[in-house]
């Protein structure tokens, strides 16, 4: 049987939250998975760093814990706005737990959990519910279409039969090829019809069949970059689906550069991320940046509606496609733009929802 402090080791780095233990003077002593996720640098470097050169905060910190360590009690901060290890600020829920034991050093037990986090779960959920309540009404919608506009071919084509002038016979096929473009609009609210086929898939080997295919369609003057991690493991999931979804977004991200500028794709991994209320213990994000004008702020909440789109001969269909294809996978997609900066992020579980 493993001693005891490692079995406490792995019962902590299998907590969501990031939980971090500092000896009296405030040096840090461990910190779980989730921690290091959070602050963004390994065990090894954090070791040893004081509190404070960890958390930064308008109002001292210290005198809490200081607190803390005194009486014997917990002490929590709310939706406090903090630098973490000096390289990005987040807003978090803090609890600072006194470990007084007899015989032992004390020391105090931090837990961290970040707000933004819950505000994007929470955001993602809604906007999720929305969408799906979109795209379900343009379904019906489209369905009630299609068989009067099956009727309205059917009768131009035994029409066409009937006609002896050919002059009149190009009114019947106006008729037919205007149906059957709107059929294929049809088809593409209508979006995925099959089950997808999963197997275990190398994300990368996807992204370059991707990028083979948009790289004939742009021009020379703008760059397709790669920046991938080939540590990630395999996926489970439909690679011609996934070639679809991928497929839309990067042409997207082509169009809006007006034929001059960067795409750049990118892969990593992270730890611990929820995708709604499912906890992961790995997921893959895939990147897919450009150095376009950005989205407009009229419309970045509504991308992945069916029919909203930024552009006047776009469809608005390819991202309600794409978000409905990756959904299908388990997984997500975010969207942040500003002038010159547009990343779309899809979320792909690797390893199965924690319990």
């Amino acid at each position: 049987m493993a001693p005891k402090s490692q079995i406490i080791e792995r019962v902590l780095d299998g907590v969501t939250a990031a939980t971090l233990l500092f000896d009296a003077s405030y040096k840090l002593i461990f910190i779980n998975q989730s921690g290091e996720q959070l602050f963004g640098a390994s065990v090894r470097h954090l070791l040893g760093m004081s509190l404070t050169d960890m958390i930064q905060h308008e109002t001292p910190l210290l005198p809490a814990m200081e607190e803390a360590m005194a009486s014997g009690h917990p002490v929590t901060r709310h939706e406090i706005s903090v630098s973490l290890n000096h390289t990005h600020d987040a807003c978090i829920d803090l609890t600072a737990i006194p470990m007084n034991e007899p015989d032992e050093e004390p020391a105090l037990l931090i837990e961290i959990t970040p707000i933004n986090r819950l505000l994007r779960i929470a955001r993602d959920e809604i906007m999720q519910v929305q969408q799906n309540a979109s795209r379900d009404i343009m379904r019906g919608l489209a369905h009630e279409i299609k068989n009067p506009l099956g009727g309205l071919r059917g009768a131009a084509q035994l029409l066409e039969k009937q006609l002896a002038s050919e002059e009149l016979k190009e009114y019947t096929g106006v008729i037919i090829r205007e149906a059957d473009r709107l059929q294929t609009l049809l088809n593409r609210i209508l979006g995925p019809n099959r089950i997808p086929e999963k197997r275990l898939v190398n994300i990368h080997e996807v992204l370059e069949r991707v990028r083979s295919l948009v790289s004939v369609e742009v021009g020379e003057g703008i760059k397709l970059t790669r920046d991938y991690d080939p540590s990630i493991p395999e996926v489970t999931a439909d690679p011609d689906q996934l070639v679809q979804a991928l497929l839309n977004i990067i042409r997207n991200a082509c169009q809006a550069l007006n034929g001059n500028g960067d795409v750049k794709l990118q892969t990593r991994v992270k730890r611990k991320f929820n995708i709604g209320q499912s906890s992961h213990n790995l997921v893959a994000r895939i990147n897919i940046e450009d150095s376009g004008p950005g989205i407009s702020e009229e419309i970045i909440d509504k991308i992945f509606f069916p029919m909203v789109t930024g552009r006047a001969e776009g469809t608005g269909l390819g991202l309600s496609i794409s978000q409905s294809l990756i959904e299908q996978h388990g997984g997500l997609i975010e969207c942040n733009s500003e002038p010159g900066h547009t990343v779309f992020s899809i979320f792909l579980p690797i390893e199965s929802e924690v319990l």
